[in-house]
């Protein structure tokens, strides 16, 4: 039997008291790689920040990686999101320390106290992404593929059950893109659910996959067509 680790069920979704996306009624099961696509304005960014807690869902069932988004209290967001694995587009790396670092602190910040279980868990992350050789540069002596194979490292150090990668893309050239989308399918093989909003196309006819697009206030699955 699949197993859900996203699902909304006639939620509506609002900033202030402006409707964002209405009626939604949709799930994602463990494994699974879903596009979000849309033009910019149409939800995408709303619906993410939903997800991980920074918008409310005022309206509707839902439920993510075994929390109640209704229900959610302000003490369980840091819970949720270690449960989540976030990545963004401008990767949101610390500059100020060297990229072994930037991992430390995630694993400080979210509770790790093992020194040695630490140093493990950041070798394999870096590993995961092809960064190990990196470790104790800083960002800024980064290409930005590079940056933002390292934000996928940070987004996997607490093994997520789902990754949402909001625009992971938006700020490479095509052939960065396209190693960076490796890199997220490898780990989708693995094991990893992963949510991606992308304004990219041409990713998602190179790497067709399950599709949900916002659009006049509706998010739907829409079905690629193969050529």
């Amino acid at each position: 039997m699949s197993q859900s680790v996203l699902s909304l069920n006639k939620a509506s979704i609002f900033q202030r008291e402006n409707l964002i996306l209405s009626d939604i009624n949709i799930a994602i099961d463990k494994g699974e790689f879903v596009y979000l696509i849309g033009k910019t304005g149409t939800g995408k960014s709303s619906f993410m920040k939903t997800l991980y807690g920074d918008l409310p869902l005022l309206k509707g069932t839902g439920a993510i990686v075994g929390y109640d988004l209704p229900s959610l209290k302000e003490k369980d967001i840091p819970f949720l999101r270690r449960k989540l694995g976030v990545v963004f587009q401008d990767f949101k790396l610390l500059n100020d320390r060297s990229i072994h670092h930037n991992l430390t602190f995630v694993l400080n910040a979210t509770g790790w106290k093992d020194k040695k279980k630490m140093e493990i868990r950041i070798t394999e992350v870096l590993e995961k992404v092809g960064m190990s050789e990196k470790a104790t540069k800083f960002p800024f002596q980064l290409s930005g593929g590079e940056q933002q194979r390292v934000a996928i490292a940070r987004a996997l150090l607490n093994s997520p059950e789902l990754i949402l990668a909001d625009e992971p893309t938006g700020n490479l050239d095509p052939q960065t893109s396209v190693e960076v989308m490796e890199v997220l399918r490898e780990i989708n093989k693995q094991g990893n659910t992963i949510l991606m909003a992308t304004h990219d196309y041409a990713l998602l006819l190179k790497y067709p996959s399950k599709t949900l697009k916002c659009d006049n206030k509706q998010i739907f699955e829409v079905v690629q067509k193969t050529v």
